[in-house]
């Protein structure tokens, strides 16, 4: 009797233990489910009204339109900068481009001969971008962060800093190899443009790894070249104003295809519910009329044109879904707001805010934003221009070294949101209250 209850008790315990193990694998389990994938979805040179759901006659954006209705989405959206290389810097870092260092496109000495041709085709560009690459490599991205979480990052799209693994992630179109044409994308312009099975693939990956997923989704799109499918253009050459205009729109329209074939996707994989989306454009374009050029008004400019972008939050059942049309919110939110959703600390070092806390939302007084030369060197030759907006003032400061010819700008944007009448002169109380909110942005320490 007594050797049969060592055995009872021996395999009671053995029952026990397995019990706990299999429990503990399942709250594992359960945890991994519970981690939502992410998508971000950006848009490359797309006006902040080139959408139906904000309210262009002609532009058709079904399923962004689609993705506003279902999101948390907020109309008075901001980029930092109005150039995509330092833009999508600060997405995937959450810092303003003067703390991580990326401040234009590409880098030119004072010693350095232009010619007659653009930086982006000298010999030297490459090793002029080597120093911005090997800084950036030490920063603390999104991916990188993710990594504690057991995520899976992808890239597609554009990416300006080398190999995708410079950012982070685990897999990427990018390969950055100057000697065979990396500078901003390479491989990975190809998605959206030439179809979805890259992207298509690392999702499968991970849904066979049974890892959550970071997705960049960041395509050469509406970006030129103004190349898009021939049914498309029909459709908007009797709308537009000239061929040019028609082939812009068209590219739009393009994009949102790419957008719908993206979510359709993870719709058909069953993880709609379990994936967030972050949507969010690089910077602006206004069209010319009579070339296929942007307007100045635009990329690379201090309005509204080039800065302000929706930004949409959808996770379905978690995020409550509204149309946000007067809290200010920036690309530099996005990290912060992930990370606190996924429960992981969020750095000091970061410029944003989770947009999910409405305290920390009610609280914001201004938003700033900071512009380079696209052929930069250093913050204090490259600056040209610093922003604040606020609700519902915007301040525009030129660099008095860089544009000592240039004026201050105040503009009321709710009344003038195409920036028209210039207010600096008969408001210098409202000039001077911003100005000071810009200086103790940009000097938090004093």
């Amino acid at each position: 009797m007594k050797n049969l209850s060592l055995v009872v008790l021996t395999l009671g315990i053995a029952i026990f233990f397995t019990s706990c193990k299999e429990v503990k694998q399942e709250i594992a389990e359960k945890q991994k489910e519970e981690l939502p994938n992410i998508v971000f979805i950006i848009s490359d040179d797309q006006a902040w009204t080139d959408y139906g759901f904000m309210g262009h006659e002609h532009i058709e954006t079904p399923n962004l339109d689609r993705l506003a209705n279902e999101s948390l989405t907020f109309s008075r959206g901001y980029v930092p900068t109005s150039l995509c290389a330092p833009s999508l810097a600060s997405m995937i870092t959450g810092v303003y481009p003067r703390n991580h260092m990326v401040l234009g496109n590409d880098r030119v000495l004072p010693s350095d001969d232009l010619g007659n041709k653009p930086a982006w085709l000298s010999t030297w560009r490459a090793k002029n971008y080597e120093p911005v690459i090997e800084n950036f490599k030490n920063l603390n991205t999104l991916p990188k962060m993710l990594q504690k979480k057991g995520y899976l990052s992808f890239q597609t799209g554009k990416w300006w800093l080398g190999n995708y693994s410079n950012g982070g992630f685990d897999y990427g179109m990018t390969h950055g190899d100057p000697d065979r044409g990396g500078r901003h994308g390479d491989y990975g312009l190809e998605i959206g443009r030439k179809g979805m099975d890259t992207l298509y693939n690392y999702i499968d990956l991970a849904l066979e790894k049974k890892k959550p997923f970071f997705m960049w989704y960041a395509p050469f799109l509406p970006h030129s070249p103004h190349n898009p499918p021939d049914s498309l253009l029909q459709k908007y050459l009797p709308k537009a104003p000239t061929e040019f205009v028609a082939k812009y729109w068209a590219m739009c329209e393009w994009f949102d295809i790419t957008c719908g074939e993206l979510m359709d996707y993870i719709e058909k994989k069953g993880q709609t519910e379990n994936t967030l989306f972050v949507y969010v454009c690089d910077n602006g374009w206004v069209q010319n009329e009579n070339n296929g050029a942007y307007n100045p008004i635009s990329k690379q400019a201090p309005y509204d044109y080039g800065l302000r972008t929706p930004i949409m939050y959808k996770w379905k059942g978690k995020i409550t879904p509204r149309l946000d049309t007067l809290s200010l919110v920036s690309s530099l939110d996005m990290v912060p707001t992930v990370l606190d959703l996924l429960g992981l600390e969020s750095s000091e070092e970061l410029d944003g805010i989770n947009i999910l806390d409405e305290t920390e939302l009610n609280n914001r007084e201004a938003v700033f934003g900071e512009i380079y030369n696209h052929d930069f060197n250093t913050i204090e030759e490259g600056l040209k221009y610093r922003m604040v907006m606020t609700n519902p003032y915007k301040l525009i400061v030129p660099d008095p070294k860089n544009r000592p010819n240039e004026k201050i700008q105040l503009y009321n944007i709710f009344k003038d949101p195409f920036e028209q009448v210039n207010l600096a002169d008969e408001k210098p109380e409202v000039v001077n209250d911003l100005r000071n909110k810009l200086e103790a942005s940009w000097n938090p320490k004093l």
